[in-house]
């Protein structure tokens, strides 16, 4: 597995004007505040994107082969737009290979206004990164650390000018998710699992990522899977907020650390 520290210096300024997610994170503070707020937000709200904007955003397992970055962007082919906070408006080219695009805008600006008051100087891990979209989200949105995992050569090259592209720093590890979590663990206060679909990958990562000490006591875990998987989180596991799109079913979850 080869590591490849990305250590942009570029003079790269963010997008001037109003962020258009503030009037949404606002509500959800108000909410959060309104029921007590300082800790885990005890309500779990299930969220669904109408059919025909499903449709668009996630075309069927047929046309897209069911993995992160093999969906439709709303930014167009070949490119990444970020949506929210210091690179807001940025955008960043993408291999053009078949079906290599980011995750849907609408799919991640609601997994980022669920986590808008978890990521300031988080530690953050991205499994089966592909183009990065979600660890690049969080990184300009105030994450401190991220590490990106892909096991495509070119991809994490791709993903590396990216992040030098852009000025920051973070770790891309070019190699296999399995062989990534067989190694010494650092823990980790946020990761995103967006495994390829129908490849039975989702239940043994998680498992892994509970048993390896991945996982700091109080760990936000996104899950995103196929519609159809039936499975259990590792004990200890909370479902927070979901959301299904397409062929797709997202997952965040609070871990609770077992009792001593």
């Amino acid at each position: 597995m080869d590591d490849f520290a990305a250590d942009g210096r570029g003079d790269v300024a963010g997008s001037a004007g109003v962020d258009t997610l503030s009037e949404k994170v606002d509500i959800e503070r108000q909410s959060y505040h309104r029921e007590g707020g300082g800790g885990t937000i005890a309500r779990h709200e299930s969220t669904s994107i109408p059919a025909w904007r499903a449709r668009r955003a996630c075309p069927s397992p047929a046309a897209d082969g069911g993995r992160r970055g093999q969906r439709a962007s709303h930014g167009g082919r070949g490119e990444l737009r970020l949506i929210g906070g210091e690179f807001r408006r940025r955008r960043l080219p993408i291999l053009d290979s078949p079906g290599l695009r980011p995750t849907p805008d609408r799919v991640r600006e609601t997994l980022f206004n669920w986590l808008a008051f978890e990521l300031a100087g988080t530690r953050v891990l991205d499994l089966f990164a592909g183009t990065g979209a979600l660890g690049l989200e969080a990184l300009s949105r105030g994450a401190g650390e991220v590490h990106f995992v892909e096991a495509a050569a070119p991809v994490a090259a791709a993903l590396t000018r990216n992040l030098d592209t852009l000025g920051v720093q973070a770790t891309v590890h070019r190699g296999d998710v399995a062989s990534y979590l067989a190694g010494t663990a650092r823990p980790f206060g946020l990761v995103f699992l967006d495994p390829p679909f129908r490849q039975g990958l989702a239940a043994v990562t998680c498992e892994r990522l509970e048993q390896g000490g991945w996982l700091t006591p109080h760990a936000w875990i996104y899950v995103e899977t196929e519609q159809e998987l039936a499975w259990q989180p590792p004990p200890g596991w909370q479902l927070h907020r979901e959301l299904r799109a397409g062929d797709s079913h997202a997952r965040l979850f609070r871990r609770t650390p077992p009792a001593a």
